[in-house]
């Protein structure tokens, strides 16, 4: 920065005092919630100015990442088509376009195109474009899709005649994610959101209705709970699922009588987890019941008793089932892995499907039918692009349908991926997947980028990513850490993560930095890290414990305020998140959530280099929590490390829309990373 570039911003103090369990700590940021605050704006603003002044010796090489990452895209680009019925269905882009074609074809590849929804079309005139749902008719006659504006998943639902191509008068406002046609081909469910933004009511829509006639069917009183959506395989349900983050409760429909009433698959019992399928009269429950890595029941439709027909193990995780005609398939997690298990119903054939790497990441994708005879997958890993295959259940044969291409060039075979274990404190192997270009030294000289995630039981995948060769051809290495918090290692490792073990998410992450440095594969000065929302948190934690640790940080929307947050009944998600991060009005929970709050544990010391990074209309971390932890770490900080935050102010927690946007903020905060590294030359 030079004398004409804005300093960095200084934040009115406005102390607030805050009582809990007989205790005040005051909060001089708290004005910042204020989102109409003239006030509040022009100090975010103030930050975004001096977040372009950080960033101008490193603007011609924000640049040239950025053309290096349209290079490795196929900017004219199609899915592989997927058969429904007498339909391809498919979707492709064009060189240029931010948002997706959605076409399709009757009978046979080589027939005619139908270009049936337009997502640049759709996106014209707005700064922001998400598509939420989209949901053909079981006749293939008619499209609802709903669309969010602003970022902040608030969607409205429209509808369209694929006959005609005429858009409908039918719209939904404040609809959620998840809708579904009944089989009368003109009765739709859908989700809405309370004050809270929680997913709480299911109603009932029959096309060219008053949207003020349609019937709630289904309303989720209890706060901790989020209902959805979806319709068994075979298409003869339609399923409400309500789920907290401890117990579910599914209710069932038979899908060609719309009018008739929902009825619960299995009541509600505090603690146990479970989904349902359907396959020949009965339905099919993948549940945790006794069982902490859950197993597979069946009942008969309509019956409460259950019989195991996958019993529990305690070394093998069962993500999903799938189901089919003639077979099923469950994805499995075993040391830390996903697989795929296929089995036929009468129990023969049963098999794991191999994968080539001792380290990757694989996904079901698409398989909508219910007489397949293939399944789809996409596999992936560190080093070798996304690829789909059609795997042939009977014969066990794969075929590669697609493999994403990089125009600009790949070879993968001058990288390498490796699999570690990192030892906790308290003994538990931590995996930590590493890849770096041939030519790494594990010196302790080389730039290394470890990311992790650990919350919510979400897998982090050891996947490919093309733009992070931008990174790997300059010489660093990247790492994925499995940190406790997810349930990559099996149900235990999120249970271990959580609530009053949430500190092991922290010191599992710091066990993963210090056996990267004790390998050589880096140093304090060459680590940097990177979390976005939850793993925002995560690196809110670990600068607090181990500034000395880690040379830069990117802290992608984090949940920094927690203790404030879950606090606030009436922000959206924090009722339903006591049962991740616990109830500060527990005085256990009060004291735990205290003792690790980012916001609250800043202290006046060195820190390292740090970006955050915030969305004005973010529904799920809001932006006055990065805002407020900035704002104080700057009154605090004794070091002269770069503190930055880029607030978007026309999106939510996913950042700017579209994908050429999503690799001009990619480029920014690697722009960002090398510039703190020394490696902007």
């Amino acid at each position: 920065m030079n004398a004409a570039d804005p300093p960095a911003p200084i934040a009115a103090r406005k102390p607030k005092k805050i009582t809990q369990h007989g205790e005040t700590r005051t909060d001089d940021y708290f004005w910042m919630r204020e989102k109409t605050n003239p006030e509040v704006l022009a100090y975010l603003e103030a930050e975004n100015r001096y977040f372009e002044g950080v960033m101008k010796p490193v603007a011609a090489l924000k640049e040239t990442l950025y053309k290096e990452m349209v290079g490795r895209v196929q900017e004219t680009d199609l899915s592989v088509p997927e058969r429904k019925d007498d339909y391809y269905y498919y979707t492709r882009i064009e060189k240029g376009q931010n948002y997706l074609l959605y076409c399709r074809k009757y009978e046979t590849l080589d027939g005619k195109e139908e270009l049936f929804l337009d997502g640049n079309e759709l996106a014209t005139g707005h700064k922001y474009f998400r598509l939420g749902n989209y949901a053909v008719s079981p006749n293939h006659a008619l499209l609802a899709y709903s669309i969010d504006t602003e970022g902040d998943e608030v969607y409205v639902t429209h509808f369209k005649d694929l006959k005609t191509g005429a858009v409908l008068p039918d719209q939904i406002p404040n609809v959620y994610y998840g809708i579904v046609w009944a089989n009368d081909n003109k009765t739709l469910f859908y989700t809405t959101l309370d004050a809270a933004k929680r997913p709480f009511r299911v109603h009932r829509h029959t096309l060219g209705s008053q949207l003020e006639i349609d019937k709630v069917v289904y309303e989720e009183k209890d706060e901790r709970f989020y209902v959805e959506l979806r319709k068994t395989r075979d298409a003869k349900f339609v399923l409400i699922a309500s789920d907290s983050k401890m117990t579910s409760e599914v209710f069932y429909l038979d899908a060609s009588t719309p009018n008739a009433e929902f009825k619960s698959v299995a009541g509600r019992r505090q603690g146990v987890e479970y989904t349902v399928h359907h396959h020949a009269g009965d339905f099919l429950i993948l549940n945790n019941h006794n069982a902490a890595n859950f197993k597979v029941s069946a009942a008969k439709v309509g019956d409460s008793e259950w019989r195991d027909i996958i019993p529990h193990r305690s070394d093998v995780y069962i993500e999903q089932i799938a189901e089919y005609k003639d077979w099923f398939t469950l994805t499995e997690r075993e040391n830390g892995l996903r697989r795929l298990h296929v089995r036929k119903w009468n129990g023969g054939d049963d098999h794991i499907v191999a994968m080539p790497e001792p380290v990757y990441a694989l996904q079901l994708t698409g398989n909508p039918n219910y007489d397949a005879k293939t399944v789809r997958f996409t596999y992936q890993s560190l080093v070798t692009p996304s690829s789909v295959y059609d795997y042939e259940l009977s014969t066990r044969q794969r075929t590669l349908r697609k493999q994403q291409q990089i125009p600009s060039g790949y070879d993968a075979s001058q990288y390498t991926s490796e699999r570690h274990f990192a030892k906790a404190a308290d003994g538990a192997s931590i995996p930590v997947a590493i890849v770096y270009k041939k030519g790494f030294k594990a010196d302790a000289k080389s730039p290394l980028l470890l990311y992790a995630y650990g919350s919510y039981g979400i897998n982090t995948e050891a996947a490919f990513n093309a733009s992070r060769l931008s990174l790997l051809d300059r010489g660093f290495a990247f790492a994925v850490a499995n940190i406790r918090g997810g349930s990559e290692m099996g149900r235990h490792w999120y249970d271990t993560g959580k609530l009053l073990n949430k500190k092991n998410t922290f010191t599992d992450f710091i066990a993963a930095a210090e056996h990267l440095i004790a390998k050589k594969y880096t140093a304090p000065s060459k680590l940097a890290i990177m979390g976005g929302s939850a793993g925002g948190l995560l690196m809110g934690a670990v600068v607090n414990m181990r500034p000395d640790l880690f040379h830069t940080a990117l802290a992608l929307v984090p949940f920094v305020d927690v203790l404030n947050s879950m606090s606030d009944a009436a922000l959206p998600l924090t009722v339903g998140e006591y049962e991740e991060w616990g109830n500060p009005e527990d005085k256990r929970f009060y004291d735990y959530m205290k003792s690790y709050s980012p916001y609250d544990n800043l202290a006046k010391k060195a820190y390292p280099n740090i970006l955050a990074t915030a969305g004005l209309n973010d529904p799920r971390v809001p932006y006055w929590e990065p805002s407020k932890w900035v704002a104080k770490l700057r009154t605090l900080k004794t070091d002269k490390n770069i503190l930055a935050m880029k607030i978007n102010m026309g999106a939510g927690h996913f950042g700017k829309s579209g994908r050429y946007a999503a690799l001009e903020e990619t480029a920014e905060q690697f722009a960002f990373l090398l510039l703190t590294m020394g490696m902007n030359k």
